[in-house]
């Protein structure tokens, strides 16, 4: 059953919690919110029975969570913030696509996160470039063109997704939805300049880069970069296609990493890194 949260600047938040024992809670990239993401809801109903607890919330501007004004990436590190709370205080976080670079800043800032299991981080470009595209989409959403911020932010991917999108009759509603896009930008743009410059390498809680097994050549290449970024970072290939995973086997992954954080307080952060067990 949907509960809600609210953030220090006024967000109502929707989520699903789930499960008992240490937190993970899911960030999704751009578009998904729970009432369209079956895989996700799945993935966390499949933890949840090894062990953790699971949350999976709609983010600000979707689904459950409709939120006016910017929506931009300090108020969508406020909703996580209070979702944090929600868990007891702390939590791994699970990023998918864009939602891993929101997932990388929220650990940056000092937000109480336990570890970060990131799937197929967009990560490949270059920050100059990053930072133009993300300029252009905000200037086309200020400007009151969702349909042009839209297609200017799905630009680089599958040219089938945005034709696909195009021939539906809820086209104009999809468009819509491009402001919760904002904080998505942001972050990319964050996250390359941060790894090309080395801001990254100060975070030390434990990292998974995980890529599917079948996907796009620059998927692997943003995790070795994350990994080559981040003191004993690793990467994995895991089932999965299209830039989706399979649930029952990334429940399991998730579930294994999200207890590895679990260190006692006189550890160092980095020492569960690589010394999990999971499925083959």
């Amino acid at each position: 059953m949907t509960e809600f949260t609210t953030t220090a600047t006024g967000d109502r938040v929707a989520y699903d919690l789930r499960g008992a024992g240490p937190a993970l809670i899911f960030v999704a990239g751009a578009g998904p919110f729970r009432a369209i993401d079956p895989w996700t809801t799945e993935t966390a109903e499949r933890a949840a029975q090894q062990g953790i607890t699971t949350l999976v919330f709609d983010r600000l501007g979707r689904g459950e969570s409709p939120a006016e004004g910017r929506l931009d990436l300090d108020r969508e590190l406020d909703a996580i913030r209070a979702l944090l709370d929600v868990v007891g205080g702390s939590a791994a976080l699970c990023g998918h696509s864009s939602g891993c670079s929101i997932s990388l800043r929220a650990a940056a800032t000092g937000l109480p996160v336990n570890g970060l299991a990131l799937w197929e981080a967009p990560l490949a470009g270059v920050a100059a470039d990053t930072q133009t595209w993300s300029d252009e989409v905000e200037q086309r959403m200020d400007a009151g063109d969702p349909e042009g911020a839209l297609s200017h932010y799905m630009k680089d991917m599958p040219p089938e997704w945005l034709a696909e999108a195009k021939t539906s009759s809820q086209w104009g509603e999809i468009a819509a939805g491009v402001v919760s896009l904002r904080a998505d930008g942001q972050s990319l743009a964050w996250a390359v300049a941060a790894l090309e410059d080395g801001r990254l390498g100060g975070i030390r809680q434990p990292v998974l880069a995980m890529y599917g097994t079948e996907t796009f050549p620059e998927m692997p290449l943003a995790a070795a970069r994350i990994v080559e970024a981040i003191p004993g970072a690793i990467q994995k290939a895991v089932p999965g296609a299209e830039h989706t995973w399979q649930p029952e086997p990334m429940a399991a992954e998730l579930s294994a990493f999200v207890k590895s954080c679990q260190q006692p307080s006189s550890a160092p952060a980095t020492t569960p890194i690589g010394r999990y067990s999971t499925v083959p």
